[in-house]
């Protein structure tokens, strides 16, 4: 089931070994640059070192770029399952999915393009974000409803003529602080009578400086602004764009957002499992590097069982992710419901209890950013929030469940 072909091995050896020889060596310093360059929560004046322009173009040069989009001439023609690795091996590093130009949101923005988007659309934009020479944001939480339910959405796509005329209010829009942030994927309630809830929502395509645009404010995450990239809050008041700026149509969204998430979890929990195993390895390094009470600090304490704890779960939640992509791949998103929710809840989780593991052994340093663990912890966290709360999809997991044993939600089998 997860055997690998020799094409796909030969990308995982080769993303391993730019990892290690280029990105490694120069981590320490390129987030020293990134702190010292971006001081505090103007975005206008951020930037990000050189250095990231310099490891995206020997990247390009490698044949390690857009590994994401399943397209053999646009990316790499890797499926789901064979980029799962490349995207566990991003994840032990906090640049390596920008360096690849795999990293979120430009990649599930990317493959909406590349499904549903039309010719001019994909020339317009998807041709530079898979250039690697813009960034790109989706606005879809938003501050004043429950954004779990997203159906209870405020913001409005109204078409009026040959334009679509945009209001609202989003936040925890990430990438909205880069620099080279040029286009916006809206979503918003497109009020349609003759149609049922789920298809009254829609896509638009928003350039960053059309004239009713405004990033209110950067929104610090546990105190760090994750400067340059940012994760914004924006208004829209009276917006238009051009009619032709829908994605797939007038009331899509809801379907193209299903179509967005899938792969996109993938990315995200194997992102995370590779953020744990980089941990569990920073754990064991510190735990036996340092003594305490004349022996090494990991074997005090309970401390090794908790090595073993972190083995045991990183293992488990690789192989669910896995054996998700693996139904995906095989069988479609839809036949994948419940493993593609299970791995949202099960990989970050992990990824934050081994991520505490490994501060708890580093001491003060831990919470430092002498390591990458304060980034993962944030990563941790702020994932079981994102792309649906842990509860969210536990509520699908049971639903599902049930309705196996023929109980729906309008008719029970009793």
């Amino acid at each position: 089931m997860f055997e690998l072909s020799a094409r796909t091995q030969d990308y995982i050896e080769r993303t391993k070994a730019f990892i290690k020889n280029e990105i490694e060596p120069v981590e320490t310093e390129f987030w020293n640059d990134v702190h010292h360059l971006n001081q505090g929560g103007d975005w206008t004046k951020w930037q990000w070192p050189a250095q990231l322009e310099v490891l995206k173009n020997k990247a390009k040069v490698a044949g390690l770029w857009n590994m994401f989009l399943p397209d053999a001439e646009l990316g790499q023609g890797l499926s789901v399952q064979e980029y799962a690795h490349i995207a566990e091996l991003s994840g032990r590093s906090l640049i390596a999915p920008m360096v690849f130009n795999c990293n979120a949101p430009d990649s599930g923005n990317m493959e909406v393009l590349w499904r549903y988007g039309t010719e001019s659309q994909k020339e317009q934009w998807l041709k530079p974000l898979l250039d690697g020479k813009i960034r790109s944001v989706f606005c879809m939480t938003e501050p004043a409803v429950a954004s779990s339910d997203a159906t209870n959405m405020q913001a409005t796509a109204v078409i009026e003529g040959d334009e679509i005329v945009l209001n609202g209010r989003k936040w925890w829009s990430s990438g909205l602080g880069d620099p080279n942030a040029k286009i916006i994927i809206f979503m918003a309630h497109t009020p349609d009578s003759t149609k049922d809830r789920h298809h009254q929502h829609s896509m638009v395509l928003v350039p960053i400086d059309t004239l009713g645009v405004k990033i209110e404010r950067m929104l610090p995450v546990f105190g760090d602004y994750d400067a340059p990239h940012g994760h914004g809050e924006i208004s829209f008041n009276n917006v238009r764009v051009p009619v032709t700026n829908f994605i797939g149509g007038a009331g899509q969204g809801f379907e193209i957002a299903q179509g967005r998430l899938g792969p996109g979890r993938i990315h995200h929990c194997m992102r995370c499992i590779g953020a744990a195993e980089k941990s569990l390895e920073l754990m064991i390094d510190r735990g036996m590097d340092r003594k305490a009470f004349g022996q090494e600090i990991l074997k005090l304490g309970g401390n090794l069982e908790r090595v073993a704890e972190a083995r045991v779960a990183i293992d488990q939640a690789r192989l669910l992710t896995l054996f998700a992509a693996y139904k995906m791949d095989k069988f479609g998103n839809m036949a994948a419901l419940t493993e593609i929710s299970a791995i949202k809840v099960v990989a970050p989780s992990v990824l934050e209890k081994v991520v505490d593991m490994a501060i708890q052994i580093h001491g003060g340093m831990g919470v430092s950013r002498d390591t990458p663990l304060t980034g993962f912890f944030a990563q941790a966290r702020s994932l079981r929030l994102a792309d649906g709360p842990d509860e969210v999809h536990k509520a699908m997991i049971a639903k599902l469940e049930l309705k196996k044993r023929g109980y729906g939600s309008d008719k029970n089998k009793h």
